[in-house]
């Protein structure tokens, strides 16, 4: 795992240059460092040492000419084949480093050579022949890519901190991306909260020479069902494609770790892993919020060392700065300081951990899937339950009511992704600009014409895998990992997994049948009883387990004196006055406060923008360091 940087457009000190933009992410790749500097091009590369950990795997690599030049972040878990194939053809490697056959590969089959990786990736090659630059991400966005266009000079990294070290970066803020936000909690389009900064959309690659980028799609998931094979032949083909993958996933030239929470999606990697190390956090003693009990049961039973921290309000708070720093743009996910903290822990012990991210999205772990004809209301006549719906959202919002509204809507127009924060009509009451930003349902729209021909729960599954797996779930997975030099892997998003799952039938995924024991589970149901094969008999519970997410008690501290007058003098701050309402978040937390609403997911939604624009906008880019 590395980070990379680079900028076309030769500028006086582009050895300078690229090496400050280089240190803006040392975190990413404490172990090496190296760049290349041509009339055209300036690349640079901050190494994490995991495969062919010896100096031969340091980066930028070459081809055998040394015209084609590589930067690469990621892991390519089937470099060995493709390396064996790219020898047969004649190809001359210098390393044993996975990143290698990434440059011979494009020697060979141009862009083609997307289509035969399998891992985590995103990288840029420069042909110093043609003046041509090709970059590419992966199929889920696992690795980030953002680019930007800033006069002649075009700029691309890891991490968008990177560019603020750059003569010709011109930083502004991006109103839009603002009220997008405020809906969705994370940056929604391939736009960032910088103007004119981007992202490389996952499964895409770019071409960029003489001034001009283009950019195109190279994979995309396909859903298609197949019903000749029953609920016991999937649930063995997930069994026996889930262990290839974590076997793909180990690979590695040091130690390799495992998250584990409470559910079944770490519990199963950690279990198929075998590895020796699993960590774990927690708030307090409340196991709603802390899940290291069980995982310290589920360690002992399979046989592994559990490693955990109980994370303090006083730590939890004291990290927001650093948290937006890393994440680049803001992201209102209360469970992404979780996640900090226990790659910090893990990363005391060794360089590589596994994570059960990504289940949800393919194999239809969310609550909210189980929704959709789940009810006999479901199986009234459309045109009823809208006008009975219509009538229900002019009535005070609460838990009855909201149950008529929605299911008085279509899953295109209520279902925007796992957060809905403000509505449309709330944010434009909240906020003192005015931008373009469209309405949610126009950003989910082309998503949901892709499978508009397929039943509800899928629509839900594809739209949270292009959306919300991206901008909220990979965001802070890759950014927390990387704070803490860190290389977390996913195993469940996986092509070879992917590929299955969308044969799936949906009642295979999310079933509502509770016949007997063994049809009980609603949401990942295939998965969870192959989980439930898998895993020792003294932890089976787990597969059963509904999802609970990462656990934070936001709506119990913004309650209490201290964090209630944090969250207050922010509201009341200049920054808050310049964007919003200012009146109307202090309503907000009073309602919280006095247990009239919970409003807790709202509050931290605007509480994490302030955070985030104090720290690039008030403090350029710098964080208040804590002891």
């Amino acid at each position: 795992m590395c980070g990379i940087v680079g900028f076309t457009n030769k500028i006086a000190d582009a050895d300078a240059v690229i090496g400050k933009m280089m240190d803006r992410i040392r975190h990413r790749g404490p172990d090496a460092s190296g760049k290349y500097i041509d009339d055209g091009i300036a690349l640079g590369h901050r190494r994490l040492s995991i495969i062919d950990i010896s100096s031969q795997g340091d980066q930028p690599i070459f081809n055998e000419d040394r015209s084609l030049v590589l930067v690469f972040n990621g892991e390519i878990y089937n470099y060995r084949d493709i390396r064996e194939e790219l020898i047969k053809a004649g190809h001359k490697f210098a390393t044993n480093t996975d990143s290698e056959v990434l440059i011979h590969g494009y020697e060979q089959y141009g862009t083609k050579l997307l289509g035969r990786l399998r891992g985590m990736f995103s990288f840029v090659i420069w042909d110093s022949k043609k003046g041509e630059l090709f970059g590419a991400r992966d199929f889920f966005g696992i690795k980030p890519m953002y680019y930007a266009l800033m006069g002649d000079t075009f700029m691309f990294g890891s991490e968008i901190k990177s560019f603020l070290e750059h003569p010709d970066f011109k930083k502004e803020l991006n109103e839009a991306a603002l009220e997008n936000y405020l809906t969705f909690q994370y940056s929604p389009t391939s736009e960032t909260f910088f103007k004119n900064v981007y992202k490389l959309m996952p499964a895409h690659y770019f071409i960029y020479k003489d001034g001009q980028l283009d950019i195109k799609r190279y994979w995309d998931i396909n859903f298609e069902a197949d019903e000749k094979p029953d609920l016991k032949q999937w649930v063995n083909d997930i069994s026996d494609t889930f262990k290839n993958s974590v076997q793909a996933h180990k690979i590695a030239d040091v130690e390799v770790g495992s998250f584990l929470s409470s559910g079944v999606d770490s519990s199963y990697v950690a279990a198929v892993a075998d590895v020796d190390k699993t960590f774990t956090v927690g708030f307090g003693s409340d196991e709603k919020y802390n899940e290291i009990g069980f995982a310290k049961e589920f360690s002992k039973a399979i046989g592994k060392e559990n490693y955990s921290k109980v994370i303090t309000p006083e730590e939890y708070w004291g990290s927001l700065e650093m948290i937006q720093y890393h994440m680049d743009e803001p992201l209102a996910d209360p469970s992404a300081v979780a996640l900090y903290f226990v790659c910090n822990i893990a990363s005391q012990q060794l360089k590589v951990a596994l994570s059960g991210e990504g289940a949800d999205e393919i194999f239809g772990g969310y609550n909210v899937y189980s929704d959709p004809g789940g009810t006999f209301y479901d199986r009234l006549p459309k045109f009823f339950r809208r006008g009975v719906g219509k009538v229900a959202a002019k009535l005070p919002a609460k838990r009855g009511v909201n149950f008529f509204v929605r299911k008085g809507k279509t899953v295109e127009e209520r279902f925007i992704g796992n957060a809905y924060m403000f509505t449309p009509e709330e944010r434009k009451k909240l906020l003192k600009i005015t931008t373009d930003a469209p309405d949610p349902t126009r950003l989910t729209r082309h998503y949901y014409k892709r499978v508009q021909k397929l039943d509800d729960v899928t629509k839900m599954q594809y739209l949270d895998l292009h959306m919300w797996m991206m901008g909220d779930i990979l965001l802070k997975a890759d950014k927390m990992s990387m704070a803490n030099s860190l290389e977390v892997r996913v195993p469940f998003l996986d092509r070879e997994v992917m590929k299955l799952a969308q044969r799936i039938p949906t009642r295979y995924r999310v079933t509502h049948k509770k016949k007997t024991e063994q049809t009980k589970y609603i949401t990942k149901y295939a998965m969870r009883l192959a989980a439930k094969k898998d895993t020792p008999q003294q932890t089976g519970k787990t597969a059963e387990k509904k999802k609970l997410g990462f656990p934070v008690p936001i709506r119990v501290w913004l309650k209490e004196d201290k964090y209630y007058g944090i969250v207050k003098d922010a509201f009341e701050s200049e920054s808050a006055r310049k964007f919003f309402d200012t009146a109307l978040l202090e309503k907000l937390l009073d309602d919280h406060r006095g247990g009239k609403a919970d409003n807790s997911r709202k509050i931290w939604t605007v509480f994490t923008f302030l955070i985030w624009y104090r720290v690039y906008f008030e403090h350029n880019g710098e964080f208040a360091k804590r002891s």
